[in-house]
């Protein structure tokens, strides 16, 4: 059964998601502090975590930090609208997405397969490292570094593929400026973020239908991009 750990001070959501995900067939646990999420996960083996970023005490970040450190587990990060900094933190630490309040279960419960899925395939994803990766007309060769748009071969230079094939292989992740740009550039990049979004325009002009009104490769306002959902 799969096992998800729910961080989360306010009853009013906490106890609904328990008695909710139960219902959907997971093990579900809850924890109302940062320092009572912390000694559960060590404790104890999650498929997937929610956090909320509002903690008392060890905040929502800290606790992201720590959880990756200690071991991989996907992790959803639950937001305010207003802690748009928070959201970029927690997903340069490695949260695998985001939800803000207030929310629907269906949406949650979406963004929960979602993750859990992207999951279970990039678990073979070392042993099968050349491979192709996809996105509605997209068809990337990372054994060729030949791209298909629609079945046909489109020219992409090498910036241009690398920042393509790393929203692929994240596909449905928000994906920070930050993040992008120091797989693609280094981490000691200097240079005007600018750079990243000529080429995120570029790759448009290649993949969507409509690029002044993309639906595959989009804009998370003030946080990054993302290709699929």
């Amino acid at each position: 059964m799969t096992r998800i750990l729910i961080v989360e001070d306010e009853p009013s959501y906490l106890d609904p998601l328990l008695y909710q995900l139960t219902r959907e067939g997971y093990e579900a646990y809850g924890a109302a502090s940062g320092e009572q999420a912390w000694t559960i996960y060590q404790e104890m083996e999650f498929d997937l975590v929610l956090l909320d970023l509002m903690l008392p005490g060890v905040s929502g970040t800290t606790l992201c930090r720590r959880m990756r450190e200690l071991r991989r587990v996907p992790i959803i990060m639950v937001t305010a609208k207003s802690t748009e900094n928070d959201v970029i933190i927690g997903l340069e630490i490695g949260a695998d997405d985001y939800v803000t309040k207030p929310y629907s279960f269906r949406e949650l419960l979406a963004r929960i397969h979602a993750v859990l899925r992207r999951s279970l395939e990039g678990r073979d994803e070392g042993a099968d490292a050349e491979r192709t990766l996809s996105c509605g007309p997209i068809e990337l060769s990372t054994a060729s570094h030949e791209v298909r748009v629609r079945g046909e071969l489109t020219a992409f230079p090498l910036k241009e593929f690398e920042v393509l094939e790393y929203l692929l292989r994240n596909k449905g992740h928000v994906l920070t400026r930050h993040q992008l740009i120091a797989r693609v550039w280094g981490s000691d990049y200097v240079g005007d973020t600018k750079t990243l979004d000529v080429h995120i325009k570029r790759i448009r002009a290649k993949i969507e239908d409509d690029p002044a009104h993309p639906t595959l490769l989009t804009t998370v306002r003030g946080v990054g991009y993302r290709i699929g959902q």
